[in-house]
């Protein structure tokens, strides 16, 4: 059974940083594409980054790109989001997603993962 456990959110003012961490166990983490998605209150979840099993491709929401980092670590079976000048828009609870496909159709990024976690909140305040 696979299990995908976040850590890392919390509140931050405007302009700052934080790395989100995910855990995973009970796959085989170091051939799954791994990705952020987050939901916003009263909004549907989206998609924010992507990474392929070996690193070698990485994928970024435009509201993100330039601002965030996805990284993984096969060896620690854990995937990273370093997030830097988070705008209060960023304020979501963030979903670590494992074991699927990530497509880029033209702006936007089409993706089915098979396993999602629990969330961390993130809160970004103005």
């Amino acid at each position: 059974q696979v299990q995908l456990i976040e850590s890392g959110g919390g509140l931050v003012q405007a302009g700052g940083s934080l790395r989100l961490s995910c855990a995973a166990s009970g796959g085989t983490f170091s051939s799954s594409t791994m990705g952020w998605l987050r939901q916003a209150p009263g909004k549907d979840r989206e998609f924010v980054a992507g990474i392929s099993p070996n690193a070698d491709n990485t994928y970024y929401a435009d509201s993100v790109k330039y601002r965030s980092t996805i990284s993984r670590d096969n060896t620690k079976n854990t995937v990273y989001l370093q997030m830097n000048s988070l705008k209060p828009e960023d304020t979501a609870v963030y979903y670590c997603a494992a074991g699927g496909t990530v497509i880029r159709a033209g702006a936007k990024f089409i993706y089915n993962f098979h396993y999602r976690g629990q969330g961390t909140q993130v809160t970004v305040s103005s």
